[in-house]
Order: structure tokens, then C-alpha cells, then sequence
């Protein structure tokens, strides 16, 4: 049974599960900032995927930043695999705009994190699951 990390849980919102990974939405309303966490259990690096599995992230992380860059249209998206706090696997997506509050800087560390709203939160992550559909037919 996968265990999902402490820390991601209570910072994020459960998205969808795509075939190998789920995605959740962090609760930032600065930014659209999603997670791929591959469902598979004391994993800290993509190197410790097997060829299959790296694969299928590769896949995964292509169809989420597509619909990321499709849905929203942002200036830059940072997709990163850092780790250096929650150790457990897990991909960012992050949508930049010129005019976020952290442009051109990282969003780690540079502004406390703002709590969406529940009502907003649900429909973005629907929107987000929805655009996933949408590049999945593809």
C-alpha cells in the first residue's frame, strides 16, 4: 500500500491518479504549483525507478506540463525534482507569470505560503484533472 509523505499530504490536494503517479495541487494560491508523486513506496530519486517506471514519469510529467502550458498559458514552467526537505519522490510543475510575486526567483523559501480557499481550490483542481483528460485523449 503506497504511503504518501506527511508533509506532501497536508500541504497539497489530491488532483487525479494518472497510471503511475497521483497529482495534487499545492495549497499556494500565489501560484498553480502541482506535484507527481509516483505511488510507489521509499523511492527518493528518479534513478531509483526501474527503465519502465522512469518511462512512464517521463510520460506523466510531459501530458501534466502540457496541460499546465495549454490551460493557463504562463510565461515559464519550472518542473523540478528537488527533495532537499520532503525526501519521499515527487516532480514539480510550477506556472510562472512576469507578474507572480516571486518572478524571476525560486518560489521556495521567498514568501510564506497563502491557503486557497476551498470553493477555489476544488475548481482548480478540477480544471487541472480536466485539462489531464484532455492531453490523455490526445
Amino acid at each position: 500500500m503506497f504511503e504518501l509523505d506527511k508533509r506532501l499530504q497536508s500541504d497539497s490536494f489530491w488532483v487525479c491518479k494518472l497510471s503511475l503517479s497521483q497529482v495534487r495541487l499545492m495549497n499556494d494560491r500565489q501560484f498553480i504549483w502541482c506535484v507527481l508523486i509516483p505511488e510507489i513506496n521509499n523511492v527518493t530519486e528518479i534513478i531509483e525507478l526501474n527503465e519502465a517506471q522512469q518511462s512512464e514519469l517521463w510520460k506523466e510529467s510531459a501530458m501534466l506540463s502540457r496541460a499546465l502550458k495549454n490551460g493557463f498559458s504562463p510565461d515559464k514552467l519550472n518542473v523540478a525534482a528537488i527533495g532537499n526537505i520532503v525526501s519521499q519522490l515527487h516532480v514539480h510543475h510550477i506556472c510562472r507569470f512576469k507578474v507572480d510575486i516571486a518572478w524571476p526567483s525560486p518560489v521556495w523559501g521567498r514568501q510564506p505560503m497563502i491557503d486557497y480557499q476551498e470553493n477555489k481550490q476544488v475548481a482548480l483542481s478540477e480544471k487541472i484533472c480536466e485539462l489531464l483528460t484532455q492531453q490523455q485523449a490526445i
